[in-house]
């Protein structure tokens, strides 16, 4: 039975693990969850960067209009759409695969996400971009700690989360072709909202499956999928706070 954000201790057998046993697992665990997100993250960066500094793959992915704006090319598209559709069709059936086979999918997923990211590097300004990321990695760590520490039971918030994101998904969708300001400027400050509510959330959740009798492959296999739902919100909340604060070339 996976320990939710209350229970302390759990029986095995005739014995009893002791709570000083559990909260150094859990430590452990979530430990790894941060060190996988964290590399994932890097991963995402090197390659949108080197992408971005590359003109063959800026040749690849994107032409310029006349107005000096971006325009992807079908490769460009492709990679733009392959890690939502990494993240709705390959992600919910990770947990199925051998934990080597779930890592090298997170770090194919993180390398994608890397080059669908390459524009940014050719839109905002490095300083803003350095700028948001510092912003996004403190109230990213404010929001985790608080899911991670709070007695608050946060598992309501969860439908109502997810119906936030599912509309931000297809009002992004559609706003490609409207290329409306303002719904782009809505967008972003409902996706911060949400995102910052599933840090929470998600960090809650991750704590919650932490199991102390789990198989160091299936305590593996649970830490890379934890670090994909933390990567996920760490991305998406840089990406609306860069619509928002980011300083364009």
């Amino acid at each position: 039975m996976a320990l939710t954000p209350r229970q302390r201790t759990i029986s095995m057998g005739t014995g009893a693990t002791s709570r000083a046993d559990i909260d150094e697992g859990l430590r452990s665990y979530m430990l790894r969850v941060y060190n996988y997100m964290s590399i994932g993250l890097a991963l995402t960066g090197v390659v949108a960067f080197t992408a971005a500094t590359s003109p063959a793959i800026q040749d690849a992915l994107y032409t310029r209009s006349a107005t000096g704006g971006l325009q992807p090319s079908i490769l460009g598209w492709i990679v733009t759409f392959a890690p939502l559709a990494f993240v709705f069709m390959i992600a919910p059936a990770m947990r199925r695969f051998s934990a080597p086979t779930v890592q090298l999918l997170f770090w194919a997923f993180a390398g994608l996400m890397g080059l669908s990211l390459t524009h940014i590097f050719l839109t905002y300004t490095g300083t803003s971009i350095a700028r948001v990321f510092f912003i996004t990695a403190s109230v990213f760590a404010a929001m985790s700690l608080y899911g991670y520490t709070t007695k608050r039971d946060l598992s309501g918030l969860g439908s109502f989360l997810f119906m936030g994101l599912i509309g931000i998904v297809i009002a992004s969708v559609v706003n490609i072709f409207l290329q409306s300001s303002m719904m782009h400027f809505i967008i972003s400050i409902v996706g911060v909202l949400v995102f910052v509510g599933l840090t929470a959330y998600d960090t809650q959740n991750i704590k919650s499956e932490y199991d102390v009798s789990d198989s160091g492959d299936v305590a593996r296999k649970k830490a890379i999928y934890g670090a994909l739902r933390l990567y996920l919100d760490f991305i998406n909340l840089f990406i609306m706070m860069l619509h928002l604060f980011g300083n364009r070339e």
